[in-house]
């Protein structure tokens, strides 16, 4: 086994390795940009040595910086995570011409699977069911409309080297194939330095589904069977899981007999995911092969097992699997949630700051909690929008479900915005809960934006409750700290008025052991917990079941967050809620005349001037945030009157770029 290792990444893909070198006994170098100076996986690592300043492309990305570090370091191999160059062919090659080894396959696998005509070719060499589309490179967007013209609306332009989601549009008319192909090739240029882009028939509500693969230098090849990756928001993954609720047996079966072969086929070696596009008639095609290391990998592991960082140093070192197919067994149900520094009241778009408040959940055997961050760190425009990865395991599809439930009520995060209301609203999506899923999931349930769950049933119980619960307790506490009579024991009001944002609803509230007891309608709710007035969680029980609940003093009320379900909850005498009913809202600024920034970026373009007519749904500028471009659009007919911003700006967040007369 090795006795160091470097790690040509950074997050918490760069601490997943860490964690498990350490544990076997070997020593780990990190490498780190100027952004990443005081980052965690810098401080977890033996050694760390700086690689230059933050944009990638002069730091994470420069092959000969990273094997001079490994070289004086005297690392004896490097793992390199996810993204960055970790399916870079040339990279595998400048270490091994060094003597050092790559905890990878070898460049020539990388190679032929990095090329997207290249892998579906060997694909189907291998008796691998593979997506009909367009044989070659697209040359311009002309070529781009009439390979889609061929194939049939809708294709899918997607660069050819990548993944992740970079690179990727759905055509449905020839407009959207001119100007996806533009925007793909412009983001694969950006994000792997290859603008190639190819088309393929974009299969209608379709299922992703993606088969883990071992095999080491000796022959040997297994599968760890499949991941549903199906929750996801443009082509990137937001919420996966092992097993698929979908495939039987016999499926898994055939998939998994056909990623193996592909591996084979192709001489690979450590592991690796073959990605699979399933049908609602359970009929699967490949879409490519994942030479690395997976985002989700962690859901594999807890269900099998199997450390597959682990696996990837011993093969890596020369040694033969001592996992054969038959051992492979599937234990209970484990689903994993992306944690992103995201705003989904703004369309999702990443959201940047420090980290004034970062607590995540207990980690036990049921919940693992995988970061690069910690309380105090930054979140960087430069980077991948990931906070951390929230896993959880149970026997069964409900018990993991349920379990995710209450670790993303009692993850606390202030500072950047983020997504964990959204994924808590859809871990109670009855849908989810059904396991009907496919690729347009969030897009159907959810549109373009989320504003929170709907305030009703169960959660809406809770919220009440707790609104009552902390309101009495900060009242209480008042009371004991402003000079009460000797010996006077104070008594809470039974009847309040809690107005959860614009809904109002009179509660009457009991005082008893261990809790309250809360009527409201012909709903009676049984609370039961202590709040400490300044915590900023509260744990309990409705009945029989826990709840958590994160609590914030905002103005008169509290911001009360439970469920998916965000809201500010203020607790009035009757009189006083009367006449708070008569305060007149407070008007809205008129921003209408300005194209603001919706989030932090760098802007890449602007297709627009002063003194031009636009119609709505025009593009008038592209901002790239976070190794995604955005296209900002007019949303109504009008003319330009100044533009502010420049090609190359950076931006914040409502920051103006351009003005309508």
């Amino acid at each position: 086994m090795f006795r160091k290792i470097l790690i040509a990444n950074r997050g918490e893909i760069a601490c997943r390795v860490i964690k498990t070198a350490r544990r076997m006994g070997v020593k780990t170098v990190a490498v780190y940009s100027e952004a990443d100076a005081d980052a965690l996986h810098v401080a977890l690592a033996d050694e760390a040595v700086a690689i230059g300043p933050a944009p990638p492309a002069e730091s994470y990305l420069v092959i000969e910086r990273i094997v001079d570090v490994a070289r004086a370091t005297q690392a004896q191999a490097v793992h390199p995570g996810f993204g960055f160059l970790a399916e870079n062919a040339a990279f595998v090659e400048a270490l091994e011409a060094a003597g050092i080894v790559f905890i990878g396959p070898g460049a020539a696998a990388i190679a032929a699977m990095g090329d997207k005509l290249e892998s579906k070719r060997i694909a189907k060499e291998a008796g691998v069911r593979t997506i009909p589309g367009h044989d070659g490179i697209l040359a311009d967007a002309t070529e781009a409309v009439t390979a889609a013209r061929a194939i049939g609306y809708p294709v899918m332009l997607k660069a050819s080297a990548g993944g992740g989601g970079k690179g990727m549009r759905i055509a449905r008319d020839d407009a959207e194939a001119r100007e996806g192909f533009a925007s793909a090739a412009s983001e694969a240029r950006a994000s792997f330095g290859d603008d190639r882009v190819l088309a393929e028939k974009f299969i209608e509500q379709p299922r992703h589904i993606e088969i883990q693969v071992l095999a080491d230098g000796h022959g040997n090849a297994i599968h760890l069977g499949e991941r549903e990756c199906s929750i996801q928001r443009r082509h990137q993954k937001v919420v996966e899981e092992a097993p698929s609720p979908f495939l039987d047996a016999g499926t898994r079966a055939a998939m998994g007999a056909q990623a193996v072969a592909l591996a084979k086929a192709v001489g690979y070696r450590s592991a690796g995911t073959v990605e699979f596009i399933v049908n609602a008639k359970k009929e699967f095609y490949f879409l490519e092969m994942n030479t690395r290391l997976q985002v989700e990998h962690p859901v594999t592991e807890l269900v099998t097992g199997v450390d597959l960082v682990e696996q990837m140093l011993r093969v890596a070192a020369g040694e033969e699997l001592a996992i054969r197919q038959r051992d492979v067994r599937l234990d209970g149900w484990a689903i994993e949630g992306r944690v992103y520094a995201e705003d989904p009241a703004r369309g999702f778009l990443p959201s940047i700051g420090r980290l004034t408040r970062y607590r995540p959940p207990a980690e036990d055997e049921g919940v693992r909690v995988d970061t690069g961050v910690y309380e105090g760190a930054e979140v960087s425009m430069f980077y991948d929008p990931m906070i951390a990865k929230l896993c959880t395991h149970g026997e069964t599809r409900a018990a993991a479900i349920e379990r995710m439930q209450g670790a993303l009520d009692a993850f606390e995060i202030d500072g950047p915005a983020h997504n964990l209301s959204f994924l808590a609203a859809v871990m109670r999506n009855p849908r989810f809960v059904a396991g009907r899923l496919s690729t347009n999931f969030i897009a159907e349930e959810y549109g373009d934006v989320f504003h929170g769950a709907p305030v009703e049933g169960e959660p809406r119980d809770t919220l009440i409750a707790t609104a009552a619960l902390v309101h009495l307790g900060e009242e209480a506490r008042a009371n004991e700290i402003s000079g009460r009579v000797p010996h006077h024991r104070w008594q809470a009001d039974e009847r309040w008025v809690v107005s959860l944002g614009d809904v109002t609803h009179k509660v009457s509230v009991a005082q008893v052991n261990g809790g309250i007891d809360v009527k409201y309608g012909r709903r009676r709710v049984a609370l039961r917990g202590q709040w400490t007035p300044g915590s900023r969680l509260f744990r309990g029980a409705v009945g029989d079941r826990e709840v958590a609940v994160k609590v914030a003093r905002e103005g008169a009320g509290w911001r009360l967050v439970h469920a998916g379900c965000e809201v500010v909850a203020v607790l009035r005498r009757g009189r006083a809620a009367e006449l708070a009913a008569l305060m007149p809202a407070k008007a809205a600024v008129d921003r209408s005349r300005f194209l603001l920034s919706p989030m932090p970026g760098r802007v890449i373009s602007i297709a627009v001037e002063p003194g031009q007519d636009v119609k709505a749904g025009e593009a008038l500028a592209v901002v790239d945030a976070m190794k995604m471009e955005n296209v900002l659009r007019a949303e109504r007919d009008g003319r330009i009157a100044r533009v502010v911003a420049a090609t190359g700006d950076s931006l914040s967040a409502d920051q103006v770029i351009l003005e309508f007369e």
